[in-house]
């Protein structure tokens, strides 16, 4: 696949300098940047970088002042925002990519009541159950299994080893990543009278709504009763895990190693660091930032707030407490300095009031 300069401009709004004819047909870091690469600068610190690189395209801000000019072989797109845009690119190109796969390769299974969309791509040994539906464009990749009843939506991408069990709904132009698991039980167990534990039945399902990426490993359970839901626009890392019945509100994103307890409610565009623990049954308002490793125990209700900590408190508060727990050792010593100081003053005090 090629691209030329103009090809990209138009793509992205931007101004080129340079030839607009050019043509890239690889992505390059801008240190590592060699002919037909396109690449992109928006942090400063790798400016100088620049003058030097082979890459054939770069991306810059249209602010950015050169200190001495480029290579002739290294075309300049301007637009408002590189990073975003060197984004956009990304996204182009790996669709270009997964259109080249189509069709049904052998060894898969595809049961005969299952509805398949057009420009499908099922690869090799994948399974697809009774009454599913596949939508147009989905690729499923080999060893992937789609339980019975699932729904997948448009343009969705089910990369190799994914797992989704039957009843679950994927909405259109979600990814998930190898190992996914979508729809084991929840985890409910409940004492009984022989000390032991007696299985709840998980009867409810997983629904994911459209534009949701879901990384390496990461198991979603589905409900006890009624749904597990993963809102429009929500990005999870790897290995997460998130619990029965939970809901996690649109444009979250949660990093990698955090677990979410069952039945907790998650608000829209909250920020959730990697390996924080959050109990069950709690709500989290919308726009939280919860920082790495904390541990939530109680419901946030305020919006925006940010936590830290375990158990998680007001970010100020967490960092002043913890410039004073570094220096506790200091203060242990003044301390025992002033009880010896303060010994002596009553030893002095107690001799003046001898007769």
């Amino acid at each position: 696949m090629e691209f030329s300069a103009s090809q990209i401009a138009e793509l992205l709004n931007g101004r080129i300098e340079g030839n607009p004819e050019v043509k890239v047909n690889k992505l390059s870091k801008i240190e590592e940047g060699e002919l037909h690469s396109i690449s992109f600068l928006a942090n400063p610190a790798y400016q100088e970088f620049i003058y030097d690189t082979d890459a054939s395209i770069v991306i810059v801000n249209n602010d950015l002042e050169l200190e001495r000019p480029v290579k002739e072989t290294c075309t300049l797109i301007r637009v408002e925002n590189a990073y975003e845009c060197f984004a956009k690119v990304l996204e182009t190109y790996s669709q270009a990519k997964s259109i080249e796969k189509v069709g049904i390769e052998s060894n898969s299974h595809i049961a005969k009541t299952a509805t398949l969309g057009e420009n499908i791509y099922v690869g090799a040994f994948a399974y697809i159950g009774e009454n599913v539906k596949i939508g147009n464009n989905v690729k499923i990749y080999p060893n992937s299994f789609i339980g019975d009843n699932a729904i997948v939506g448009d343009n969705t991408i089910v990369n190799a080893g994914v797992k989704i069990y039957h009843e679950c709904v994927v909405g259109a132009h979600c990814t998930f990543h190898s190992g996914v698991v979508i729809g084991g039980d929840g985890f409910g167990f409940a004492p009984n009278k022989e000390n032991d534990y007696t299985k709840i039945p998980q009867l409810g399902n997983v629904i994911i709504e459209d534009h949701v990426e879901i990384g390496a490993n990461t198991c979603i359970d589905r409900a006890t009763m009624g749904s597990t839901i993963i809102k429009k626009g929500v990005k999870l890392d790897n290995l997460i895990q998130i619990g029965h019945n939970v809901v996690v509100g649109e444009n979250t994103v949660i990093v990698s190693q955090t677990g979410v307890a069952g039945s907790t409610k998650i608000g829209k565009n909250c920020l959730i660091g990697g390996q924080v623990g959050i109990v069950g049954h709690l709500t989290i308002a919308d726009g939280v930032k919860i920082a790495a490793q904390s541990g939530v125990g109680h419901s946030i209700t305020e919006e925006g707030k940010v936590v830290q900590g375990s158990p998680a408190y007001a970010m100020g508060e967490y960092k002043r407490s913890y410039v004073g727990f570094r220096k506790l050792p200091e203060i242990l010593e003044r301390l025992a300095e002033l009880e010896k100081q303060i010994k002596v003053i009553d030893i002095k005090i107690w001799e003046n009031r001898k007769p």
